[in-house]
């Protein structure tokens, strides 16, 4: 069995501190959060990998720009083709080009960008939805959480260095 680690544990305290302060922030200025903790999930997922840290973001930020194309190629569609065949069609092209394009162009057609293009289409069905706020919350935002965790894991570092042998 597993033991608990001060590390781990004290890591979590800053980690908590990180969420607290983006949830009241963005809550003062109105912004939903998730985008920018589906960044922190991802980087965590990552295993703390900055050179990870453009893939999350670009490939977020186009996952969720998607939402706005999709809208676009539904006006332009689903009058012929009927609404749920427009909305498949959509979804097979992101996801033939994520898997085609996934080596060559890996910082936008990856995995994340299908995450986040599934995560805004559920939140477009929120009242009032703004796409535009999610890619800022998301870019910014993520950026924010991303350099966060990297300052936490730099602060645990001047602690493991300062504990004696």
């Amino acid at each position: 069995m597993a033991k608990l680690s001060k590390d781990r544990l004290i890591f979590g305290v800053f980690l908590i501190i990180v969420v607290a302060l983006v949830e009241i922030i963005s809550g003062k200025l109105g912004f939903p959060a998730w985008p920018a903790f589906m960044v922190m999930i991802f980087f965590f997922e990552a295993h703390l990998d900055i050179k990870k840290a453009p893939h999350i973001l670009v490939g977020g930020l186009f996952g969720i720009v998607n939402i706005i194309l999709i809208k676009m190629f539904l006006g332009a569609t689903a009058a012929s083709m009927g609404l749920e065949l427009a909305m498949l069609v959509y979804v097979i092209v992101f996801v033939y080009l994520i898997v085609a394009l996934g080596e060559v162009v890996s910082i936008v057609f990856n995995n994340y960008a299908f995450m986040f293009f599934l995560v805004a289409a559920v939140a477009a069905k929120t009242p009032a939805p703004n796409v535009f706020v999610w890619m800022g919350v998301e870019v910014v935002g993520g950026a924010l959480v991303i350099a966060a965790i990297l300052g936490i894991m730099k602060i645990m570092g001047s602690l493991a260095a300062k504990k004696p042998s």
